[in-house]
Order: C-alpha cells, then sequence, then structure tokens
C-alpha cells in the first residue's frame, strides 16, 4: 500500500518516491528570500550604515577644526601625520557599526528559535549543517555588501571633510585601499562572529550581550590592564586584532593589517564551529 500511494503520488506531479538530497543552491535561495523578506534587516543595515558613515564624518570634522586652530609652525609639522592617519579618522565609525551588525548576526539564527521557525525550517531542509551553512553563507554576502559600501562611503565622506585642510588621503596612498575594504571585511566578519554565538546561545538577548561583550566591552576592560599586561594581551582583543586590517597606521605592539584579520577570522570560525556542532546535536 505505500509503495502504491508513493507511485500514485509521484505520477500525479506530487513529491516523487525517492527523492534527493536536499542541495545547498535551494538552501541558499531560501535563505536569501528570508533574509530580503525580514523589515529588520533594512533598518538594521540602515542603521549601520548611518551610525558609521555619521560618527566618521563628525569624528573626520573635528579633526579638521582642531588642525585649522593651530599654529601655522605646527600644522606644519603635523600635516603628514594628520594625512596618514586620513583614512583611519573618516572610518573611525566601525568601533559603533560592528555592534549593529553583531546584532544582525545575532538575530539571523536566533529569531527563529524565538518564532519557532527552526521546526518549519528544518522540515524544509532536514540536513542542518547544510541549513546553518546556507544561513551562514547569505548573511556573511548581505553583510559583506553592506559592510564594504558603508566603509567606501565612510571614507569619501570623511575626505571631503579633511580635504578642506588638505589633510586628507586617496585610495592610491600605500594601505589606504586595503584599509577601507578591509572595514567592509571587518564587519563581515563581526556579523559572522555574532552569528556563530546566536547559535550556541540560541536567545536574542543572550546572544547579543555576549557578542558585545566580546567585541566591545572587552577592548575597553583592555585598556586598564597593566602596562605589563597590556604588551602582552592588547593585540589578541578580538577588536584589537580585527581592526588592524582597517588601520592605516599601526600601533606599537600589535599585529600587521593581514596577522590581526587572521587572528580575528580564527575567532569567528571558532564561534561558527562551535555554533555548527551544538546546531546539529541539539533538539529545534
Amino acid at each position: 500500500m505505500a509503495a502504491t500511494a508513493q507511485v500514485t503520488v509521484a505520477r500525479h506531479g506530487g513529491v516523487p518516491a525517492s527523492g534527493g538530497r536536499a542541495g545547498l543552491g535551494g538552501a541558499v535561495r531560501s535563505e536569501l528570500t528570508k533574509i530580503r523578506s525580514v523589515r529588520s534587516t533594512y533598518w538594521t543595515l540602515t542603521a549601520m550604515i548611518l551610525v558609521t558613515i555619521g560618527i566618521g564624518a563628525l569624528f573626520s570634522f573635528g579633526h579638521a577644526q582642531a588642525f585649522s586652530q593651530l599654529p601655522a609652525g605646527q600644522q606644519a609639522r603635523q600635516s603628514a601625520a594628520s594625512i596618514a592617519h586620513a583614512a583611519d579618522y573618516s572610518l573611525f565609525g566601525l568601533i559603533l557599526g560592528q555592534l549593529i551588525v553583531a546584532v544582525l548576526g545575532a538575530l539571523t539564527i536566533t529569531s527563529e528559535y524565538s518564532t519557532g521557525m527552526v521546526r518549519t525550517s528544518l522540515t524544509v531542509m532536514p540536513r542542518r549543517g547544510t541549513l546553518f551553512a546556507a544561513k551562514a553563507l547569505v548573511f556573511g554576502a548581505v553583510a559583506l555588501a553592506a559592510g564594504l559600501a558603508t566603509s567606501f562611503a565612510s571614507f569619501f565622506i570623511g575626505q571631503a571633510i579633511l580635504s578642506t585642510q588638505h589633510i586628507s588621503t586617496t585610495l592610491g596612498h600605500p594601505g589606504v585601499l586595503r584599509a577601507v575594504a578591509g572595514g567592509g571585511l571587518f564587519l563581515a566578519c563581526c556579523g559572522l562572529l555574532s552569528y556563530g554565538i546566536g547559535a550556541m546561545l540560541r536567545h536574542s538577548a543572550g546572544a547579543i550581550t555576549a557578542s558585545i561583550a566580546l567585541l566591545f566591552v572587552a577592548y575597553i576592560l583592555s585598556n586598564f590592564l597593566p602596562g605589563s599586561w597590556a604588551q602582552h594581551i592588547d593585540k589578541w582583543i578580538p577588536f584589537n586584532a580585527g581592526a588592524a586590517i582597517w588601520e592605516n597606521v599601526s600601533a606599537p605592539d600589535m599585529f600587521s593589517p593581514w596577522a590581526g584579520f587572521a587572528v580575528f577570522a580564527a575567532y569567528t570560525a571558532v564561534a561558527l564551529a562551535a555554533g555548527l556542532i551544538l546546531f546539529r546535536r541539539r533538539d529545534a
């Protein structure tokens, strides 16, 4: 009877008797539809873009104003240093932008638990590893695209402000293009790190709190470490390691840009791996 029913369903255009394995491509399309249909995605990304650009513009304006008030001789002495740091000034808003994209990264996975949609998602795509990877790929691509747009917009607006005092820089200067593109990579990694934490905790408030603590609070607390400790610990703080990629002038005792980003990417990879393991083992 069961075999007859399967043949009958297949003959009338229903589910085939022996369907193929659910694929990553279909899961990615499904997750893309999900993330596009949720209004909070647009609001959160808009907030990230506006806050990051706005803070960078204000910081650039403040530095330009301070520079304009220096005596002519001091301006001449500090001009080269200001130009070297010009990209850093315009990208300063990434410090807050990381927190907003972290919120979206956590919600990408935890919102399904809070609404119970995770059960529906697993019914449609029972291969948990594929579902987890599809969510990460879609969110990572969205975060990267938004992060790059935000970083480049922050840079150009900041340089327009700094150019009023002739202390701006261009993408052609050594390290500047890497720093600006690195801002987008940094934001995408922050979001994926939070996504992994969300998969581990399965609770929106807890995941957001843990992500902010790791990305921001740890950075603040590191400033209170004794000098002998800070010399060895500061560069391993997630924010300090990740920020090296978008800082045109590396601070002393910190990782080089790509080495720092590699450390930050390793933190993200560990969070994603732990999230995947727990996502596959625990009940929905």
